[in-house]
């Protein structure tokens, strides 16, 4: 018999998580299928077949080109070509970055500026909060894609502007759900005992209101990449995302959109099916997590 016990393991958060996390099998197959696709997006430069924007390397002659075709520079467009001879593999793979770019971006900006609102909302109470939550009651009554497509109307198209019209449109979701947790915990003896000790409202607010309001942020912020995703897609395919001169599944999408009834469906509908697979797997990944942050939501 050994003189030394053997230490138990103390299951800590993070380990509770990820154990919970993976007894999903979708949830884990949507983690893996997300990976893939970033992990495709950042080294499309490199292992793409052709960079689809490069008017050097493009030929008008092979335009429209059947899934498996081989063009006339000798690449094997599996996807086929869209109507200017581009590679729509290597479309896709470009696309990809564009999409999850300005998907993340926004997302993260507007977490950002929603989460320190619905802070001070829920900390500053009064006047302040009635003023905030009146802004969130006016941004929530706005349909989000006519909200986005009035911005964009004025801004004009770009990538830079996308991000700026998703953040306008996303961040009152951040601000009612951080709002919500922050009026739980601000009621806590930590909270009035950190109020007692006179510490600065910008420490009491991020260092000690921010960690217990994280759970339900995640979850939010997690669906909301997959929303600003789909809503960069549909701006972009309406004409006023991002512009003609670069990559997007939405552009990707409205290229081949006149050709559908002709037959070439493959224009249109491998940018779809790629868009499709990467909101999905974003939704598996959020749904997990929100059973496991909060499981009186779980099914």
């Amino acid at each position: 018999m050994s003189a030394t016990a053997a230490v138990p393991q103390v299951e800590t958060p993070f380990r509770r998580f990820v154990s919970e996390f993976c007894a999903s099998p979708l949830a884990v197959g949507g983690l893996v299928v997300f990976a893939i696709i970033a992990l495709v997006a950042i080294l499309a430069p490199w292992i793409a077949p052709q960079d689809p924007y490069d008017l050097a390397v493009l030929d008008i002659m092979d335009g429209r080109l059947e899934p498996g075709s081989v063009g006339g520079s000798g690449i094997t467009h599996w996807l086929g070509t869209d109507d200017q001879g581009r590679d729509m593999l290597s479309g896709i793979m470009y696309g990809l970055r564009i999409s999850l770019l300005v998907g993340v971006g926004s997302a993260l900006i507007a977490c950002l500026v929603g989460a320190s609102l619905g802070l001070l909302a829920a900390y500053a109470g009064g006047r302040t909060d009635t003023m905030i939550m009146r802004l969130v009651d006016l941004q929530l009554s706005f349909p989000t894609i006519l909200a986005a497509l009035m911005i964009l109307a004025f801004l004009g198209k770009g990538i830079f502007n996308v991000v700026i019209a998703l953040v306008i449109v996303e961040w009152a979701y951040y601000a009612r759900t951080v709002r919500g947790s922050a009026l739980v915990e601000r009621r806590r003896e930590y909270i009035e005992a950190a109020m007692c000790l006179a510490l600065p409202t910008r420490r009491i607010l991020f260092n000690h209101l921010l960690p217990n309001c994280l759970p339900p942020l995640i979850v939010v912020g997690t669906m909301q990449i997959a929303r600003a995703i789909a809503l960069e897609a549909t701006l972009s395919f309406l004409g006023l995302g991002v512009p003609i001169t670069e990559p997007s599944l939405g552009l990707l999408i409205a290229n081949g959109y006149e050709y559908m009834l002709s037959g070439k469906y493959w224009i249109s509908f491998y940018p779809g099916i790629a868009l499709l697979i990467t909101i999905v797997a974003i939704n598996l990944m959020g749904d997990q997590m929100r059973d496991v942050l909060n499981p009186r939501l779980k099914k």
